[in-house]
């Protein structure tokens, strides 16, 4: 059951790192807006986890148990090794989708990877990753929100 009244289609936040539509219906973002940039690796994500925003209803870590579904970073967390800071918004459910295991863990791991060699040879590369749902799409059972 929602802790809000009546979950919303599209709520904007821009943070430090990325700019979000997210839809608290689908629990999934609508959209994810970033820049990768050529950095200089600081911080690393060991024992960082996914965790929810105080005011816009997500998923959460019970709704990616015992199922295919990995926790997938919309903006990729290696792009933002720069700080711990920027390394950790990364973190937040609002960047946060389904992804079957053998596409986040492959494919996409391979399209962050180019993404971050294109920031090191040519400069900043905006990034936009669009969530497309079909009609009649798996539901999954809600996990509830942490």
């Amino acid at each position: 059951m929602s802790l809000f009244a009546q979950t919303r289609t599209n709520v904007i936040i821009k943070n430090e790192v990325f700019k979000v539509s997210y839809n608290e219906t689908l629990e999934q973002p609508n959209w994810v807006e970033y820049d990768v940039r050529k950095i200089t690796k600081v911080a690393d994500r060991d024992g960082m986890d996914f965790y929810t925003v105080k005011g816009v209803y997500t998923s959460n870590s019970a709704d990616y148990k015992n199922n295919v579904w990995d926790k997938g970073h919309m903006a990729p967390a290696a792009a933002f090794t720069d700080s711990y800071k920027n390394l950790k918004t990364t973190f937040s459910y609002l960047n946060c989708s389904f992804k079957v295991d053998k596409l986040n863990r492959g494919a996409w791991r391979e399209l962050e990877a180019q993404e971050g060699g294109g920031a090191e040879e040519i400069g900043n590369i905006k990034g936009r990753v669009v969530l497309e749902v079909k009609k009649g799409h798996m539901v999954l059972p809600k996990g509830g929100n942490d």
